[in-house]
């Protein structure tokens, strides 16, 4: 008689993978965090006029009215503060987008987000809007109508709205709306005198008064993407198995599409039009945790201020004493990289 085969018994593999994969997910988290403190630390000591720590310390707890506490209170810890924020909204809405279009290039500007501000920013010079602060409500308000009227067009017609179409009426709006900037600041020169600085992407002047108007809607912007998470994570899978697991498709669309327009929105208000970070940012994410967007999100809300803040660190000596914009620095040190990263199987796919 042949001897009966029992069944093996389950073995703990793959809660003890489960267990290793969450504690590598949030030693790089501390990483991640330790990366972002440097990045702070560099960008308040790092510039023109060079500056060392025990300064710093002596700015923020003894200052005494000294060219270098202005240079720290009034200027550095401002702009790094601009820079953190900025990098949080470029970087978790682009992790938004490439995940409610499942499209691995998408970022703000896949959505017309900064077209939108930059068209309204330049309506606003023209009616004279001058400063940073004048410039905040035009460029939100312009996200805000862009944006609507993207997810509008995009699911006009049967069966709603599908990541092709806001895509493909986030690029066609994006380009008509660059278009007719353009032109306005051809033809005035106070326009485009006025938004050269802005449109390259900066944090030169931008203080608290720019930055803590913008704030609540990027806090707002991130809470609203951390609760869309797990419902972006079964909306990868197709619109049918989603449906099938019980996500709603129209509330997870339209939250994101909320969040991404606060997002980025108030970014762009900030700081002006800065590519390759919403890009780039959730890809590094990607390779590093997985697909699961709850992780992408919570590391592109420390890599993208830390890429961010260490752009600016080398746009400030790189031709020094001359401060070269970050967005011009971001184009540099984005695209090699984002070249690196698309060509790894695991980063790219989505």
């Amino acid at each position: 008689m042949s001897a009966v085969k029992l069944p093996k018994a389950p073995t703990a593999e793959p809660s003890v993978t489960s267990r290793t994969s969450h504690a590598r997910r949030l030693r790089g988290l501390g990483i991640a965090v330790a990366g972002l403190a440097a990045a702070i630390l560099l960008s308040v000591l790092v510039g023109s006029h060079p500056i060392g720590p025990a300064e710093v310390w002596h700015a923020l707890t003894t200052p005494d009215g000294s060219v270098t506490d202005l240079v720290v209170l009034d200027l550095r810890i401002p702009r790094t503060v601009a820079g953190a924020v900025v990098g949080v909204g470029l970087g978790v809405s682009g992790a938004l987008i490439q995940g409610l279009t499942r499209n691995p290039l998408g970022d703000p500007g896949i959505l017309g987000v900064d077209a939108g501000a930059a068209l309204f920013v330049a309506i606003g010079v023209v009616l004279g809007a001058r400063t940073p602060v004048q410039y905040l409500p035009f460029a939100f308000v312009g996200a805000l109508l862009v944006t609507a009227a993207v997810y509008l067009i995009g699911s006009a017609g049967r069966g709603g709205a599908d990541p092709v179409r806001l895509t493909l009426a986030g690029v066609a709006l994006a380009a008509v709306l660059s278009g007719i900037t353009t032109a306005m600041m051809l033809l005035d020169p106070v326009t485009f005198n006025t938004l050269r600085g802005w449109n390259a992407g900066s944090f030169v002047e931008r203080g608290y008064d720019v930055v803590l108007p913008a704030l609540p809607f990027v806090v707002a912007g991130v809470v609203i993407a951390l609760y869309s998470a797990r419902s972006l994570n079964a909306l990868a899978l197709g619109d049918d198995l989603a449906s099938s697991l019980g996500s709603r498709l129209a509330s997870t669309r339209v939250l994101s599409i909320v969040a991404i327009t606060l997002l980025a929105g108030a970014a762009t208000a900030i700081a002006g039009p800065i590519g390759f970070v919403g890009l780039m940012v959730p890809h590094i994410a990607r390779w590093i945790v997985g697909p699961d967007q709850r992780w992408i999100i919570a590391y592109s809300t420390l890599i993208a201020p830390t890429v961010l803040l260490g752009s600016d660190v080398i746009g400030r000596v790189i031709l020094w004493p001359s401060d070269v914009p970050v967005g011009i620095v971001t184009a540099f040190v984005g695209a090699p990289v984002l070249i690196h990263l698309v060509r790894r199987a695991k980063a790219s796919a989505l």
